[in-house]
């Protein structure tokens, strides 16, 4: 056993070694001091030494001499994402979450193939969404959740076929939900509180079942909500309160094992899966929180 323990120890400190000596092109450096020079690097909580090798420096991973992560959230970024990240081919993991970021989403983000999750939430991000994500076939999370975007949803992001998870909340993002949602197989979690969506819903959101929480409260949408949802065995949480809905009562033949939340405006289906009278928002109850996987 001890030698097993001591194989791992020289395994995980070769690692270690490699990883810190790892070292990335002169492209790949320029284009992170593009990303401190524009997010005024100088006032970061963490700043960087560029007198150290890149794999020093806080929030950067570096693998087989690529940039694979950058995480700085919570870290005092201020001013626009420069489009130049989008260079980095090797990227998987983008977290700029709880800053403050100005100005409109690079489109050359969700053009990185490689890339699987991407969080800019609780910034002051504007306008809008990029129109296509065929290239982000392996995103699996997508959360812009407190920002100003606004536009509508487009159909594109149906094209982010391995998405687990989208949140869009406490945006601007008005128009009807796009049909393509239904397109999202793996989805897990699809939040959209607090926008100005509107109209029928028309997607088949009984096609997404891997779901556990649909949250589309305070928006507008009207009409039925589609009766394919009560398919959707896998939820955990639901709210649906704050729109204009004619009819939820498909979901009278919901069977969810594991629903531990259920917000909405009609009383009869509160009662019927244990609340009659609404709870905190998702969003309300996870506005401040920044938890990892």
């Amino acid at each position: 056993m001890n030698i097993i323990l001591k194989a791992t120890a020289i395994t995980l400190l070769l690692f270690a070694t490699i990883t810190l000596n790892a070292q990335v092109t002169k492209q790949e450096k320029q284009i992170l001091k593009e990303l401190y020079k524009a997010t005024n690097g100088d006032k970061w909580i963490h700043k960087w030494d560029f007198s150290k090798k890149v794999a020093t420096w806080h929030g950067v991973i570096v693998e087989n001499n690529h940039v694979v992560e950058i995480d700085l959230h919570h870290n005092g970024l201020e001013g626009t994402i420069p489009s130049s990240l989008g260079d980095l081919s090797r990227l998987r993991v983008l977290n700029l979450a709880f800053n403050k970021l100005t100005g409109p989403i690079p489109i050359s983000l969700v053009q990185l193939h490689y890339l699987e999750k991407l969080k800019l939430e609780m910034n002051s991000l504007s306008g809008l969404l990029p129109s296509s994500f065929k290239k982000a076939r392996n995103l699996r999370e997508l959360t812009l959740f407190n920002n100003g975007l606004e536009g509508v949803i487009p159909e594109g992001i149906g094209e982010a076929s391995q998405l687990r998870i989208l949140n869009l909340s406490s945006n601007y993002f008005k128009g009807e939900l796009p049909k393509a949602i239904e397109d999202l197989s793996e989805l897990e979690s699809l939040e959209l509180f607090g926008n100005t969506l509107s109209g029928t819903i028309v997607a088949d959101l009984g096609r997404l079942r891997n779901l556990k929480e649909l949250v589309l409260s305070y928006n507008r949408f009207e009409g039925n909500l589609p009766e394919s949802t009560a398919s959707l065995s896998q939820l955990k949480l639901v709210q649906l309160q704050g729109n204009n809905f004619g009819s939820i009562r498909a979901l009278l033949n919901l069977r969810a094992e594991s629903l531990a939340i259920f917000d909405s405006d009609d009383s009869f289906l509160n009662i019927k899966f244990g609340s009659d009278m609404p709870s905190q928002t998702r969003m309300a109850n996870t506005k401040f929180e920044d938890v990892e996987d």
